[in-house]
């Protein structure tokens, strides 16, 4: 079974960038679809974009598409997600997910505890 544990999360100004990190353990990641969500105040939890278990496919929602990057590092079992010209709409918990299904639509059968990210203006 795998454990995830996100990290990287802050306070930025609009404009900036900023580097999520999901770092596995009990198992690599990529025996899994990973996928990163968020979740802002008052609505429901969105999927960001995934990343294929063979690491060469990448999805992402509309809205972030151009300013959000997936990658993963095998070596360090962790998956990232490269943020730039944040917006403060991006304003959420983000949360990384590994799902047991070969599909970039992730659900998530496993989830980390979510890291907060705030964009001011």
């Amino acid at each position: 079974q795998i454990q995830l544990v996100e990290s990287g999360g802050g306070l930025v100004q609009a404009g900036d960038s900023l580097r999520l990190s999901c770092t596995a353990s009990g198992r690599a990641f990529s025996f899994y679809t990973m996928g990163w969500f968020r979740q802002a105040p008052g609505k429901e939890r969105e999927l960001v974009g995934s990343l294929s278990r063979n690491g060469l496919t990448t999805w992402y929602a509309d809205s972030v598409k151009g300013r959000f990057t997936i990658s993963g590092d095998d070596a360090r079992n962790t998956v990232y997600l490269q943020m730039n010209d944040l917006k403060p709409e991006d304003t959420a918990v983000y949360f990384c997910a590994a799902d047991s299904r070969n599909s970039y639509q992730v659900i998530g059968d496993f989830w980390g505890q979510g890291t907060q990210v705030t964009v001011s203006t």
